[in-house]
């Protein structure tokens, strides 16, 4: 390596305008690597940004199917309640019927018994 430097050197002095060449090629490198640092650091950003979007696009996508499948369980649970309260409403409508009937065959003994209370006369 020092050799290099130490031919560049002599190169530079003893020739003024191969000492310019050599700059310039400096100064050429310089501005490829400027580039290449550049477009490198626009392919990151275009990365970055493409990375973005893919995740949030997926977060979208998640989200859709946990609000679907929230959505399907709350139908369920909704749907099942209201069979649950027309279940109920035939059972009350059954059992009503039931003391409906009860009450009619009854009833005729119970204003008996009532008949026979207010017209004992103790003495």
């Amino acid at each position: 390596m020092t050799w290099f430097w130490n031919s560049f050197l002599c190169s530079a002095i003893m020739d003024p305008f191969k000492g310019q060449g050599g700059i310039q090629m400096l100064l050429t490198a310089e501005q490829e690597a400027q580039h290449i640092v550049s477009n490198a650091r626009n392919l990151r950003t275009q990365r970055l940004k493409q990375a973005k979007e893919e995740a949030e696009r997926e977060a979208a996508q998640y989200r859709s199917h946990m609000e679907d499948e929230y959505q399907n369980s709350i139908s369920e649970t909704t749907g099942s309640s209201g069979s649950n309260v027309k279940k109920l409403e035939e059972e009350t409508e059954a059992k009503i019927k039931d003391l409906k009937k009860t009450t009619s065959k009854v009833s005729s003994e119970v204003v008996e018994m009532l008949l026979k209370c207010v017209t004992n006369i103790k003495t």
